[in-house]
């Protein structure tokens, strides 16, 4: 896809991943729709898009609500005419184990966020695309491809989103193509602070990243390169993707190397 004069809507677009790519997109030549429930922080991302000689719009949006999901179109045609590209960045985190947990009813709040709210966007965003052969592009994790210890809520919220754009691909080939980046540890980001803990509470202080995590620069420079390129599926570090050959043949070694990085990340 060439970006230049292309319409994107980036939800979660407040701060980090969001932002960045907000920002990395408008230096490309791309119209930017910030979309994200904190309009404050969205208008300071729109500003300095437009200062910069961009042009961009903030609309504030929580996308577990599909009335406000709709506004967030409908504003989008009205000012622009078109759109491009939904990029599905909003999403919230946990760290602990099932059995720690004292109230598992924020286990709602992450299907919400991390798969209902992606489901809201899609299902007003889609008719706009088939009009422009657009793109939908997943900041997604490798939570959504395997499991994971300490994230059961969010695997599975993340596994539902992967099956649904999975069949959203093959409904609409030909018509709306579908991008997903499976995502490792990333740092510059508000995921880890924002992570449901046992008691249901988010997390203040963040864990700390290991080196084994990639930079928020690099992370977003490797996703637009993936919409350039018209990719399926980008993994982010390009090791991830020995994932789903592992996962069939050694399981097994996959699944220690994955217990061990958890341990790694714990603080």
């Amino acid at each position: 896809m060439l970006l230049k004069d292309k319409v994107f809507i980036v939800t979660g677009a407040s701060s980090g991943i969001g932002e960045e790519l907000c920002k990395q997109l408008s230096i490309n030549g791309s119209i930017v729709v910030c979309a994200a429930r904190r309009l404050e922080e969205i208008q300071r991302v729109s500003s300095f898009i437009n200062s910069s000689g961009g042009r961009s719009i903030a609309v504030k949006t929580d996308i577990t609500k599909i009335d406000q999901c709709k506004n967030m179109i409908d504003q989008t045609i009205n000012e622009f005419g078109k759109i491009d590209s939904l990029i599905l960045n909003a999403g919230i985190s946990m760290w602990a184990k099932f059995e720690d947990i004292e109230d598992i009813s924020f286990f709602y709040d992450l299907i919400n966020t991390n798969y209902m709210g992606a489901v809201n966007c899609c299902h007003v965003a889609i008719p706009f695309l088939k009009k422009t052969n657009g793109k939908i592009v997943s900041c997604s994790t490798a939570q959504a491809i395997m499991g994971f210890p300490n994230h059961s809520g969010y695997v599975a919220s993340k596994h539902a989103l992967h099956g649904f754009l999975e069949t959203i691909s093959m409904e609409h080939k030909g018509e709306v193509s579908v991008l997903e980046a499976v995502l490792s540890w990333i740092r510059g980001t508000n995921l880890r602070g924002n992570a449901y803990t046992q008691n249901g509470k988010k997390k203040k202080e963040p864990r700390k990243h290991t080196n084994e995590s990639v930079s928020l620069d690099e992370c977003v420079k490797s996703i637009i390169d993936g919409v350039k390129k018209d990719k399926k599926t980008i993994y982010i570090p390009k090791k991830l993707g020995l994932i789903p050959f592992l996962s069939i043949f050694f399981k097994g070694f996959l699944e220690k190397k994955v217990i061990r990085a958890i341990n790694k990340n714990k603080h």
